[in-house]
C-alpha cells in the first residue's frame, strides 16, 4: 500500500498544482496492529481459561461454606418425659453453621431410648439439651414453683438436680421441713425475688404450695452423702483426740466426779 503525503517544501503561497506541491508516494510499513490481531485467539483462550478457573474456585468456596450436613429432626410431637423411639426421628440436611449444634444423623442409636427433657415439636432439630438419660422428676412427683427472695435462698447458686430442703417457719407453730429437688432455676427479678421449680411428692405438693403462698419459707441445701460421711468421720476423730475432757464428763454422769482421773489415765481410757 502507498499513500500520498504533501511535500514538506511546499510553502503557503505556492499553488497546489505546482511541482513543489505535488505529493510523492511513500511505502507504508505494517505496525504492531497486524501482529496483535494474529495473537488475539490466544488471548481469548487465556481469558476463557481464567473465567473457568474463577467459576470453579467460586463453586468450591460455596460448597465449603454452605456444605449441608445430615442431622436428626423430629417426625412427630413428643411430650416431656416420653421415651424417644426410632420412628420419632427423621434425617434432615441443613447448611453447616457453628452456631447450630443439632445431633448428627450418626448419633441416632444414642438418641433412641433417651427421654425428652422438654416438649418437642415436629419438624424441629434435635439437640443435646432436648434429651436426657434420666429425668430429675421421678414418677409420683409433682413440680411446684417456689418464689423466694435472695434472703430466703442460700448464697450457693442453685442448679437443676440439686437436693434442697424447704423449711416452713410460721409465727406461732413449730417449724416444718420438706425435701425437694431443683428442676429449673428462674431469673432474678428486679425486686430480688426468684422462682425455683422443685419436685416433691404428689401428696406434699399442695402443702408446699400453701407454704409458698404464706411466704414463711427458707431454702436450705440438703447434706450430701459424701459430705455427711466426712462430717461423721471428723466428729469421731475429734472425740478420740479430746478423750481427756470426755472421761471426766462420763465420770460425772455416773456419780464418780469426786475423784477425777489423771490426764494420762483419761487419755488411755
Amino acid at each position: 500500500m502507498s499513500v500520498a503525503v504533501p511535500d514538506q517544501g511546499q510553502g503557503p503561497g505556492e499553488a497546489p498544482g505546482s511541482g513543489a506541491g505535488k505529493g510523492r508516494a511513500a511505502p507504508h510499513v505494517p505496525g504492531r496492529t497486524l501482529r496483535a490481531r494474529r495473537r488475539r485467539p490466544a488471548v481469548l483462550a487465556m481469558a476463557v481459561a481464567l473465567i473457568a478457573a474463577g467459576g470453579l474456585g467460586g463453586a468450591v468456596l460455596y460448597n465449603s461454606t454452605g456444605q449441608r450436613v445430615a442431622v436428626l429432626a423430629l417426625a412427630r410431637d413428643i411430650p416431656w418425659g416420653q421415651v424417644i423411639t426410632d420412628d420419632d426421628l427423621v434425617v434432615a440436611r441443613i447448611a453447616g453453621d457453628p452456631a447450630l449444634r443439632p445431633l448428627s444423623a450418626t448419633e441416632r442409636d444414642k438418641a433412641v431410648g433417651m427421654r425428652a427433657a422438654t416438649d418437642l415439636k415436629r419438624g424441629a432439630m434435635l439437640t443435646r439439651g432436648d434429651v436426657a438419660q434420666t429425668l430429675a422428676v421421678q414418677p409420683g412427683q409433682i413440680v411446684v414453683g417456689v418464689s423466694a427472695k435472695h434472703s430466703q435462698l442460700p448464697a450457693t447458686r442453685l442448679q437443676p438436680g440439686l437436693q434442697i430442703v424447704v423449711v416452713y417457719t410460721p409465727d406461732n407453730t413449730k417449724a416444718d421441713s420438706m425435701p425437694a429437688t431443683v428442676i429449673t432455676v428462674g431469673r432474678v427479678d428486679t425486686d430480688g425475688s426468684q422462682v425455683i421449680d422443685v419436685a416433691v411428692g404428689a401428696a406434699d405438693g399442695p402443702r408446699l404450695a400453701q407454704w409458698v403462698a404464706g411466704g414463711r419459707i427458707q431454702v436450705l441445701l440438703a447434706p450430701r452423702a459424701a459430705a455427711a460421711g466426712g462430717a461423721t468421720g471428723t466428729a469421731g476423730a475429734g472425740t478420740g483426740g479430746s478423750a481427756a475432757p470426755t472421761a471426766p464428763a462420763t465420770g460425772t454422769a455416773s456419780g464418780a466426779a469426786t475423784a477425777p482421773a489423771p490426764p494420762t489415765g483419761a487419755g488411755g481410757a
